[in-house]
C-alpha cells in the first residue's frame, strides 16, 4: 500500500475519473443504443455507477484507472447497494431540484473540506480515496 493510499481524494482526480467514465459510457453507449435500444442502454449506463463499484470492491473504471476508489465511512468496507442508491438518486434529485448550484457547492466541499466529501458523499455515508 502506498503512503497516499487510504487519503481522500481531491477534486482533479475525482473529475478525471469523472471523465474517463464518461468516456467509457460514450463507448457503451454507441455500442448498445443499436442492439438493445435507447431506454435498454440508458439502464445499462445507470447500473455501471450504481452496481459496479459494489462488486468492484468501490471502483469504476474511471476511478480505478485514477487510482481512486469509493468506501463506506463507517467501516472502510465498500460501498452497498443502499450506498450507491443514495449517492446516486438521492444526490441527482438534490442537484436537480437546485438547479445545478448544489452541484457546485459540492465542488466546493471537495476542494475545501479536510475529508474532501462531496455533498453525495455525505448523504450515502462514503467517501473516495487513493488506493
Amino acid at each position: 500500500m502506498s503512503v497516499a493510499a487510504g487519503k481522500p481524494a481531491g477534486f482533479w482526480r475525482r473529475l478525471g475519473a469523472y471523465f474517463l467514465d464518461s468516456f467509457v459510457i460514450g463507448i457503451l453507449m454507441n455500442t448498445f443504443i443499436g442492439l438493445v435500444g435507447e431506454t435498454a442502454t440508458e439502464v445499462l449506463l445507470m447500473l455501471y455507477f450504481l452496481l459496479l463499484p459494489v462488486y468492484w470492491n468501490g471502483f469504476t473504471v474511471g476511478k480505478y484507472l485514477c487510482g481512486i476508489q469509493i468506501r463506506r465511512v463507517l467501516d472502510k468496507s465498500p460501498p452497498t447497494v443502499k450506498n450507491m442508491l443514495l449517492r446516486f438518486f438521492v444526490g441527482s434529485f438534490v442537484y436537480a431540484v437546485s438547479l445545478g448550484i448544489v452541484q457546485i457547492v459540492s465542488g466546493y466541499f471537495v476542494i475545501t473540506r479536510e475529508d474532501k466529501r462531496s455533498i453525495h458523499d455525505l448523504i450515502a455515508g462514503t467517501e473516495v480515496v487513493r488506493r
